[in-house]
């Protein structure tokens, strides 16, 4: 009996896998080359610079550059009282402008625009500006008004070239 029972398992042990096995293995497999194929595919086309691609390629990219003209525009420093008492900031910034022509309507309006920072920053507390998250908020609220100040969207970025709290 017990050499019946060891025969049963042996033959049980030997038998084929099963069908549904096989073919799960099968669109595993066949779904990973797609997915393999696809992703090289997405990366050559999107991801990966563009190589050789002759005189057309220094063209376009000439003329995307171009488009992208600007110019940073310096600001004397500003020193201010923040809202804390015996409490100074002074930060000389740099606005860039999307287009060299709005340099002369930014010269004409640059008392307006002073006005304006000086407005905002006073308005600070040392401890909401001495973060890198108040910082960041800082540099949106001087585009900002900044903008507001001009009557149009011109300014693109703004850069501290300076900040010293104290």
């Amino acid at each position: 009996m017990a050499e019946e029972n060891t025969e049963g398992m042996e033959q049980q042990e030997s038998a084929p896998p099963k069908k549904g096995k096989s073919k799960l293995l099968i669109i595993i497999i066949v779904l990973l080359a797609v997915l393999g194929g696809g992703g090289f595919f997405a990366y050559s086309k999107f991801l990966s610079h563009p190589s050789g691609e002759g005189e057309k390629g220094k063209d376009a990219a000439e003329s995307e550059v171009k488009e992208e003209e600007t110019k940073l525009i310096s600001f004397d420093p500003f020193l201010v009282n923040l809202t804390e008492q015996g409490r100074f900031l002074k930060m000389t910034l740099q606005f860039e402008i999307i287009n060299p022509e709005y340099e002369k309507l930014v010269q004409d309006r640059m008392p307006i625009i002073r006005d304006a920072v000086i407005t905002l920053l006073s308005s600070k507390s040392s401890d909401s500006i001495a973060t890198p998250e108040g910082k960041f908020q800082i540099k949106d609220e001087l585009l900002m008004r900044a903008n507001a100040a001009i009557g149009k969207d011109i300014f693109k970025n703004v850069y501290f070239t300076e900040f010293v709290m104290q």
